[in-house]
């Protein structure tokens, strides 16, 4: 059987984006899908560039903000670049899980590639929040040791310009987002499917991405392993690690990248080094916190999907990658 992306290919343009969410397992899927032959996936994951406006990124002023910033790539021509080697019959991919999340990055979108595939990665709202903020924590920047306290933090922390990936509760906020993308784009161009999907049973949903892609469904089968980041507990070597880390990376933007990216290994393995393998698992009263703020939300999302969800209101959620795995 012969496989084609037909004749809607963009010379350097992206035929299909992986737009969300952030900690829903589109490094995975991005990583999968390039090793596909009929795939060219762009070098740079997250160019960012349909966040940017073809201006330089906004001024964002949370921890390592102003550093990961200089990653960004908003020149077109240097976006156009990151596909300049695709074949003729590749299908040219780029991910970036911020954009189902930006209404103007979904504007853009629409209007600029109207043929475009747009996939879409889901994952319990308040799992997906809680591994957003330990990301963040284990990597120093997030200065609230308590999950909730982050979250309650969020509001004052965007009206203070800090960056997208700091909106652990709206990031988390689907059905909005997709109410606004399906306006824009057509169903049929967008494919959307759980996280779990992808840890638990990973041959038949790349299977499902590769036939909404029209490529070859038996050329990748499996997701690289996950590679997620120690448990960093309370005390005081996390409190100084943190606090050098958090000033490393604001040093970091008068510098090339990839300079504090190199010196602040060290300081990363010396924080990993305490604490147990594996974070702890959310409360029951922790979820509840924050179960109502989704709801809604919840509701919009079964609407648009047809699909149930109701596993998401449950006082205990799913875990981490490995939780998963091993359960």
């Amino acid at each position: 059987m012969t496989y084609s992306i037909g004749t809607q290919a963009r010379q350097h343009r992206p035929d299909a984006l992986i737009v969300g969410a952030p900690k829903a397992g589109t490094t995975a899927l991005h990583a999968a899908l390039s090793r596909h032959p009929q795939i060219y996936a762009s070098t740079v994951k997250e160019s960012k560039f349909y966040l940017c406006g073809e201006a330089p990124p906004p001024a964002f002023c949370g921890p390592g903000d102003a550093h990961s910033q200089q990653e960004w790539i908003w020149r077109r021509n240097d976006y156009e670049k990151l596909f300049a080697d695709a074949s003729n019959g590749q299908v040219r991919l780029e991910s970036c899980p911020f954009y189902l999340y930006s209404a103007d990055a979904r504007r853009r979108i629409s209007e600029e590639l109207p043929d475009v595939k747009l996939i879409a990665v889901i994952r319990d709202p308040i799992d997906r929040a809680y591994s957003n903020w330990m990301h963040l924590w284990v990597d120093g920047l997030e200065p609230e040791a308590d999950f909730l306290t982050a979250c309650d933090a969020e509001t004052k922390r965007i009206a203070a310009g800090w960056a997208p990936f700091w909106h652990y509760r709206q990031l988390g906020r689907y059905g909005e987002q997709l109410e606004d993308l399906t306006r824009r784009s057509d169903r049929e161009r967008i494919l959307v499917f759980r996280y779990r999907d992808l840890v638990s049973t990973p041959a038949p949903t790349l299977a499902r991405v590769a036939d909404f892609l029209r490529i070859d469904p038996s050329a990748v089968t499996s997701t690289p392993a996950d590679n997620s980041r120690r448990f960093v507990g309370r005390g005081p070597k996390t409190w100084i690690t943190g606090r050098a880390l958090t000033a490393g990376a604001w040093l970091g933007q008068y510098a090339p990248p990839q300079v504090w990216r190199h010196a602040s290994r060290p300081l990363l393995a010396a924080r990993r080094l305490s604490g147990p393998q594996h974070r702890p698992e959310l409360s029951i009263e922790q979820r509840q916190a924050l179960l109502g703020e989704f709801d809604d939300d919840i509701t919009l999302l079964e609407k648009i999907t047809g699909e149930d969800f109701s596993d998401w209101r449950s006082a205990t959620g799913r875990g981490s990658y490995q939780q998963r795995v091993d359960s």
